[in-house]
Formats: structure tokens, C-alpha cells, sequence
């Protein structure tokens, strides 16, 4: 009998389908892994923003947690939007509970359209409990000036901010450069680095507004390549070929900020590059 692999994600629900649990659980399908989810919050949104965001319990994120935990053991876990403090606690709570290694932490603060989804007494929250237990976190710049307190302007800030990010704990930091202006050479460079060597990946940006959910899908590629037993190295550039496939081979869906093509990796037969 094939053997199944499973994730889970931790994350809030994006009606609109481009983010959130939605997006991840499309790329776990997508690269052959049975994916679970966590609800944290319920947002009202589609392609133009976010009309509203309205947070589960506590007790209800960690019944969730308790029920896969308990029959549906997870290869590898990733957390999105956590909206706050107290869900950030319940969440690393769990992870400890049930000794989830192979953890993925994608910060997530701010919508694509600038709406809040993360509470500022729960980016300390995040800084202190959830990322001393994760194996890989993937901020963008925004997110990573967030964590660090620090302006990135160049490559040097890059690695001053993966360094300060690797010192809080993780054993990977994936610096995701799709945020930053249009380099010379017009391309987009991540940089990963493992606490001791720093690599950049590099691929052609895409000039395209339909980006909405590239984090999530992202994280959560990586998260499927672990629980299949890739490496952090692996399972990085994989999710850089699924994103750029699914960025390039747009869906051209909504008047805003429209998703990205999640299909588009598998159709191109598991090709790609990667923008995130």
C-alpha cells in the first residue's frame, strides 16, 4: 500500500479561496499529500480586501488540534494567520503537546490590501512561543522588519534580518524578496539561510497583480515537500518552481488582487522557477 503523507495547516479561512486554509490545502492536493486543517478565524474577503475578520475561541482551535492530533498524526504542520496572542499560545501549546517537528511558521501580519491579521501583543507572542519550536519560518520583508525592528533595504539588511530571525529559534529562515523593488536584472531573489550558510534563489518577477496568497501557498508547498521527507533546502526550491507556475499561468479572477494558479505545477508536469 502507497504510503500517505499528511499536513496540517493552522491558518484562518479566506472566502475568497486565494489564501488562507484554501490555498493550502490546494497546494497540499497538488503535491500529493492529504491535507488537514485548523480553523483560527473566519474572513470575509475577496480579490479587492478584506470586509471582515471574526477569530475562533481559544477552546475551539485547540479542540481542532486535540481531534487531528489524536487519529490523524501530521508529517509536517504549517501555521498562517493566528490573528492573536492567545491563539498563538494555544497553537504552540499544541505543537509541543504532540511533539510536531517539522513545523513551518509563515508569519502572517498584514493583507495584501494592508488590513491587520495579526494583533501587535501577538507579534511578541510569536516571537517567543511559536518560533523557538519551528524548523523553518518564511517571512516576506514587511513581515520580516516586523520581527526584527530593522529597515531592509539591501542585501546586507537581508542577512543582518535572517540572522536576528534565525537567533529567535528557528533552524531555517527562508527571506522572501518579492516585496522589494525591481532589481537591475529584473529578477527575485529569496534568501534561506540554515544558521550558518545564506543561498539565494533567484527567479524572473512577473509583472502580474494577481498575487493574492503567495505567502500562503508558499509555506505551505514547503510544508508538503517536508512531510514527504524532503530537506528545508528541497523543499524550498520545489515551492519556489510551484509559486512561479502558479503566479505565471494566472487565472486572471476578480477586479483586485486575484489568486494564483495552483494547478499550474502539476500541468506544467512539476516545472517552474519561484516568486513569493
Amino acid at each position: 500500500m502507497t504510503q500517505v503523507y499528511k499536513a496540517l495547516t493552522i491558518a484562518g479561512s479566506d472566502s475568497g479561496g486565494g489564501a488562507g486554509i484554501q490555498a493550502d490545502l490546494k497546494t497540499f492536493q497538488e503535491l500529493d499529500v492529504y491535507g488537514m486543517s485548523a480553523l483560527t478565524a473566519v474572513t470575509a474577503q475577496n480579490t479587492l480586501g478584506v470586509q471582515g475578520v471574526y477569530p475562533l475561541s481559544a477552546e475551539a482551535l485547540a479542540a481542532q488540534l486535540d481531534s487531528v492530533g489524536a487519529d490523524l498524526p501530521p508529517d509536517a504542520v504549517k501555521t498562517g494567520m493566528l490573528f492573536s496572542g492567545e491563539l498563538v499560545r494555544i497553537t504552540a501549546g499544541k505543537v509541543r503537546e504532540y511533539g510536531w517537528e517539522k513545523l513551518v511558521v509563515d508569519p502572517v501580519m498584514v493583507a495584501k490590501g494592508g488590513s491587520p491579521l495579526l494583533q501587535q501583543e501577538a507579534v511578541q507572542a510569536l516571537i517567543r512561543e511559536l518560533l523557538p519550536l519551528c524548523l523553518a519560518v518564511t517571512p516576506n520583508l514587511p513581515e520580516a522588519e516586523i520581527l526584527t525592528g530593522m529597515t531592509i533595504s539591501g542585501n546586507a539588511d537581508r542577512e543582518t534580518a535572517a540572522r536576528l530571525i534565525h537567533s529567535m529559534g528557528p533552524q531555517f529562515v527562508v527571506l522572501k524578496g518579492g516585496h522589494a523593488g525591481d532589481s537591475a536584472d529584473g529578477t527575485v531573489s529569496d534568501l534561506l539561510y540554515d544558521g550558518e550558510h545564506f543561498t539565494l534563489l533567484q527567479s524572473p518577477r512577473i509583472a502580474t497583480r494577481h498575487t493574492h496568497g503567495t505567502g500562503c501557498t508558499f509555506s505551505a508547498a514547503v510544508t508538503a515537500e517536508l512531510a514527504k521527507g524532503r530537506t528545508v533546502q528541497e523543499a524550498v526550491r520545489t515551492a519556489k518552481a510551484f509559486i512561479q507556475a502558479a503566479i505565471e499561468d494566472s487565472l486572471e479572477l476578480g477586479a483586485g488582487a486575484g489568486p494564483t494558479n495552483h494547478s499550474a505545477y502539476r500541468k506544467r508536469g512539476g516545472s517552474g522557477g519561484g516568486q513569493a
